[in-house]
């Protein structure tokens, strides 16, 4: 029982340093391994299976709105790049370079996609000609290399494995239809699947995609009260059709230009998880992306008849769920401690003493709630708890960012707000971005996006005292 204890003890609480509690988990529950590589991340196979379930469940809901899955090249010739001018100085600062191929020097560098508009333009400038070639819905899952100063695993690395949406569009009004469209997936794809609710928005001018007409968002709040934005849709207008002459004709026959979209969402919603549902004994995974969702633990497995008990329940269990039978000679208190770390959301016991009443032993990961209930009955129990988690597990996240969700009138109001209890914070804004700035360069907050759904705090911007525009949510951020 000593190395039970231990196993737990390593974790650092939550409460005494966030920061060093998610490495913890990350590194404990076994999802990442630090590379040889500065800020790269080897994502090990209980950590890849969660981006595994993440893809599947969002690749079947891009594929149900019409969208096929291609795939672009790694590397994009700077003359590519260049073609539009606000989305290459955006990513200017991230950009890596292969500027040799084996020992000759290359007559024009190769940047390593940050992300892949400009190959998407360029292939959409070749291959639409027609209104007939309209609407291109593509999607491509792929990695994407940033060159980041500061990285965290999941967070913020610099190579990233990611969906990147891209459509092109006949009109304005389709390819806004799309942009809101793709977030709603997202949103409804976090609050189903990952348990994590989400504000909707639209970003400020100062925080939209470089090169965008308009970037919409979907903000969630991590348990420590700061934001994390967890997918974006991007309107690019006509703005990248004409840097990249991709234009079509019309049923008129007269020749126009494509309207735009791209969408994306990364293994950064990994971390997320991590930091919305975990607690001090480790991952606490929502039952539609756990790779486990229930864990069968031999009690007395050398007795006669245990283990043929739980493998009999392993399979009868395989059939509604994700399962997996741990008769390792390891303790039950260590098998215990090491499932509860990975965030299992059912454990099973079973014992001699079970098995002589017909019994088992369901224990929850998000409440510990022990439940004793009839091998008869089992894949319906076990089916009803697996829903019941799910539900509870948004349930508690929602009431987690209600209750770190507050208003502010004035600056000072803010910065006392922003410094002692750190979440979500509702204010009105003037739109002017000297404001934005100035509450990012007093505070550390920024804006995370302006709500589809507005509330009058005040008349009054809570920076200048202006007549406020918006209400906009603010907060701290990964």
């Amino acid at each position: 029982m000593a190395n039970d204890k231990k196993l737990v003890e390593e974790i650092t609480s939550m409460n005494v340093d966030f920061a060093q509690w998610y490495t913890d988990v990350v590194k404990k529950a076994e999802l990442v391994e630090y590379s040889s590589v500065r800020g790269c991340m080897i994502i090990r196979p209980y950590g890849y299976a969660i981006w595994e379930n993440i893809q599947k469940d969002l690749d079947a809901r891009f594929k149900a709105t019409g969208h096929e899955n291609v795939y672009m090249p790694m590397f994009i010739p700077e003359s590519l790049l260049q073609k539009e001018k606000e989305h290459v100085e955006g990513f200017a600062p991230e950009v890596a370079w292969v500027t040799h191929g084996g020992a000759e020097k290359l007559t024009e560098k190769l940047c390593v996609r940050p992300t892949s508009e400009t190959l998407f333009c360029d292939h959409y400038a070749n291959i639409i000609h027609s209104y007939r070639d309209l609407p291109k819905l593509y999607n491509q899952w792929c990695s994407v290399v940033r060159w980041e100063k500061t990285t965290r695993p999941f967070l913020r690395t610099m190579e990233f494995l990611w969906q990147e949406g891209h459509t092109a569009h006949a009109t304005a009004e389709e390819a806004q239809e799309e942009t809101i469209k793709m977030l709603n997936v997202y949103a409804n794809f976090c609050e189903e699947v990952l348990a994590i609710p989400v504000v909707k928005g639209r970003k400020t001018d100062k925080e939209k995609f470089a090169g965008a007409k308009a970037t919409y968002t979907i903000e969630s709040l991590m348990h420590d009260g700061k934001a994390l934005q967890s997918g974006t849709s991007h309107n690019f207008g006509d703005g990248f059709a004409h840097a990249f002459d991709i234009q079509y004709t019309d049923k008129d026959n007269q020749l126009k230009y494509v309207h735009q979209t791209s969408w994306g969402m990364t293994t950064r919603m990994i971390g997320a998880l991590i930091m919305v549902h975990g607690d001090d004994s480790g991952l606490v995974l929502p039952p539609m992306v756990a790779p486990l969702q229930v864990v069968v633990i031999p009690i007395a497995q050398h007795k006669e008849g245990v283990l043929e008990k739980a493998n009999e329940i392993k399979e009868r269990l395989s059939r509604i769920a994700r399962v997996k039978i741990d008769d390792s000679d390891k303790m039950p208190g260590w098998k215990f401690s090491e499932y509860e770390m990975k965030g299992v959301p059912v454990r099973l016991e079973i014992g001699p003493k079970d098995i002589e009443k017909n019994q088992a032993v369901l224990v929850r990961r998000d409440s510990r709630e022990k439940l004793i209930v009839s091998l008869d009955e089992l894949e319906e129990k076990v089916t009803e708890l697996l829903k019941d988690i799910q539900k509870g597990l948004l349930e508690k996240a929602r009431a987690l960012r209600d209750s770190k969700t507050y208003r502010a009138v004035t600056l000072d109001e803010f910065e006392k707000t922003i410094n002692e209890t750190p979440g979500f914070i509702k204010a009105m804004w003037c739109g002017d971005q000297k404001c934005e700035d100035m509450i990012k360069e007093k505070t550390g907050a920024t804006s995370r996006c302006i709500p589809f759904e507005q509330e009058n705090i005040s008349d009054k911007c809570v920076c200048c005292g202006g007549k406020a525009e918006k209400m906009v949510f603010w907060g701290k951020a990964y």
